[in-house]
């Protein structure tokens, strides 16, 4: 009888401290998992990448895609207020700058989780202390995140030179293979 009770309590206080880390945490976008989602766009699953949509822009005049065919472009779906955004970028930093004399494009999709993530003063005060010198667009209706179906941020799209999206990585991690694909796509024709 002890066991059972002992193990209907712990049931109960996981869900009361997953909901109230969740309630507390203001996700109104997602809510995360300890799993982190890969996908590889191969063969005939090819998709053309949706255009970006019009927000402020940091760092460069407005970007189309169409405008970068001919260049690989990394999209970053980030959010200035996430740590795990902020984890990724130093290597996001570091591929456009070794690459972006060699064809690669770095696009920063902004898409807020909190309303004081939205105001553009505050981001381009972010873009500044975290030294991002690629383009950044504000995304704050959501309209890029939704017309690649973003889940979580950091989400990175990799699009090829023809504008197809050849490679989607959400969460940390892999920056290797990333960096490989890079490369790859770098060197197609």
């Amino acid at each position: 009888m002890d066991r059972r009770r002992n193990l209907l309590i712990g049931v109960v206080v996981g869900i009361a401290i997953v909901g109230t880390s969740i309630y507390a945490s203001g996700f109104t976008r997602q809510l995360l998992s300890p799993f982190r989602i890969i996908t590889a766009h191969k063969g005939s699953d090819l998709s053309v990448a949706p255009d970006l949509a019009a927000g402020d822009w940091i760092n460069s005049e407005p970007l189309t895609l169409k405008d970068l065919r001919g260049r690989v472009v990394l999209i970053d779906f980030w959010t200035f207020g996430c740590y795990n955004c902020r984890n990724t970028l130093p290597f996001i930093k570091g591929w456009h700058d070794r690459y972006r004399d060699k064809g690669l494009t770095v696009v920063g999709v902004h898409s807020p989780e909190f309303d004081y993530e939205k105001e553009v003063a505050n981001l381009r005060r972010e873009v500044t202390s975290l030294g991002i010198h690629y383009p950044v667009v504000s995304d704050n209706d959501y309209q890029t995140w939704d017309a690649y179906n973003v889940a979580a941020w950091p989400t990175v799209v990799l699009i090829d030179k023809a504008g197809r999206i050849r490679w989607t990585h959400v969460g940390e991690g892999d920056y290797d293979e990333a960096e490989r694909l890079i490369q790859k796509l770098l060197a197609e024709t």
